[in-house]
């Protein structure tokens, strides 16, 4: 693969797996072996997990991931990711706040045969949760 190619389908599979939910779209994108690093040791680390994953995170937040900033070498790739989200359902024992909060992170795949065969991410999610929790004790203001 390109360079660009590599780029290109690291983006069309955010935008139309993540932020569009075509779930439908999994095995366009994904390899037949592909290993997910990043998931929780709760779920499998195949394309199963990661369904598992992006719904879990789509029931509890409405989100859109924005590409920052990219670079792609030989058959991988490397994004700097802001992921702007609404509080929606349940996450980490905190109800839905209906709070707009956003995270930042990296995502990085590699391809293999016109596929992502791995993906590794890091994601803030302490800063999420701590945004969240700040927003919980803010409670109502009342006038002086």
């Amino acid at each position: 693969m390109r360079q660009n190619q590599v780029k290109q389908l690291a983006i069309n599979f955010i935008e139309e797996v993540w932020n569009q939910q075509q779930y439908g779209k999994l095995d366009t994108y994904l390899h037949a072996d592909y290993v997910d690093h990043s998931l929780p040791t709760v779920l499998p680390a195949d394309r199963r997990g990661l369904l598992t994953w992006i719904q879990a995170t789509s029931q509890s937040f409405s989100h859109q991931t924005v590409i920052e900033d990219q670079v792609a070498e030989d058959n991988k790739t490397i994004l700097k990711v802001k992921m702007i989200m609404t509080h929606i359902g349940l996450w980490r024992g905190i109800e839905a706040t209906g709070a707009q909060v956003s995270t930042t992170g990296y995502r990085f795949y590699r391809m293999a045969e016109n596929r992502i065969i791995e993906h590794w991410a890091a994601i803030d999610g302490t800063g999420l949760e701590a945004q969240l929790r700040q927003k919980l004790n803010e409670g109502c203001k009342i006038p002086d």
